[in-house]
């Protein structure tokens, strides 16, 4: 049976529902950018001890965006997270998720740099995922970013977000140009497979069917594509990959995909750990101005990054 929800998130999905604005999916995406960067954008933003925009250059020589949050005036270099913002590819910003990524340096004690990947779908598939690739490998760099040790890094994202930071930990784990202390995947998605990746329980939770199936169709360049460990992580080899915390809502249509992927992490022998809030919503995660409860999950993504650091320590270059 599907659960309750808590009653601030109820609230919000009635009040959502009352709405006269369409949804996400039946907008023009442009129309629904703005949508989603003004809901979020309005939230208060935390204050951390320096913010730095920076400029990332990638493969096909264009260069992308990206924001570093530095928590504390700390004198020693402090480990570095590397984020990706949800919004199905789509949607969402360095901006929409500012409140969170700096929540996030100030739970974990480490930089946190923000990335403005390529969306969907100006840049199809695999832009963002090459995007990503090529964030971690750059920001791991010695000298490209001041105050941090490049040594201890990990990734981070959440939804579509979650997405890229698993298939960078994947692509990274061939390629062997950084070593990755842990990952934090947050509601990810992790499959195109909506058969056993959407819950319709909860069907118009902050999600409909047919918007996953929207996104999708703004992202991938073929429906081939739907199916490149790249994309759907879940169906990768998954042996080899870091440590992994994976952050996820009751009441998320997209509940399963997360969880399917802890379970098929620990089956390859990665060490996971899980937190779920219960009543919860997808997109929870950083609204702690909305949902207090949201604090907890916040409080176990920052607990897992610093151990995870602490564990890797400080390494010879």
């Amino acid at each position: 049976m599907p659960q309750p929800l808590h009653p601030l998130a109820q609230k919000l999905i009635d009040d959502s529902h009352a709405s006269p604005r369409p949804n996400a999916h039946l907008l023009p995406v442009e129309e629904a950018r703005a949508n989603f960067d003004g809901d979020l954008g309005g939230l208060a933003k935390p204050e951390v001890a320096r913010v730095e925009d920076v400029q990332i250059p990638t493969r096909d020589g264009e260069k992308i965006p990206a924001r570093l949050f530095v928590p504390t005036d700390a004198a020693e270099s402090l480990p570095i997270v590397v984020y990706f913002h949800g919004g199905g590819w789509l949607l969402g910003s360095i901006e929409s998720h500012e409140t969170a990524t700096r929540l996030l340096a100030l739970a974990s004690g480490a930089a946190v740099l923000s990335v403005g990947y390529r969306r969907g779908p100006e840049s199809r598939f695999p832009t963002a995922a090459e995007d990503a690739y090529d964030a971690v490998v750059w920001a791991a760099h010695p000298g490209n970013l001041d105050g941090v040790d490049v040594r201890r890094i990990a990734v981070a994202g959440d939804s579509a977000g979650g997405n890229l930071a698993a298939s960078a930990a994947i692509s990274l784990r061939e390629s062997q140009e950084v070593r990755l202390a842990h990952q934090l995947l947050v509601y990810p998605v992790t499959t195109c497979d909506l058969e056993t990746g959407f819950d319709l329980d909860y069907e118009g939770v902050m999600l409909y069917r047919d918007e996953m199936q929207w996104h999708q169709d703004n992202y991938l360049g073929s429906p081939d594509d739907a199916r490149d460990p790249r994309v759907s992580v879940l169906d990768a080899e998954l042996a080899g990959l870091p440590a992994t915390s994976v952050v996820l809502a009751e009441c998320d249509p997209i509940r399963p995909q997360g969880a399917l992927l802890a379970d098929a992490l620990r089956a390859a022998g990665v060490a996971v750990e899980v937190h779920e809030t219960p009543g919860m919503i997808h997109g929870f995660f950083g609204l702690e101005e909305l949902f207090p409860t949201a604090a907890d999950a916040m409080a176990f993504a920052g607990k897992r990054l610093a151990a995870a650091f602490d564990e890797d320590g400080p390494r010879e270059p």
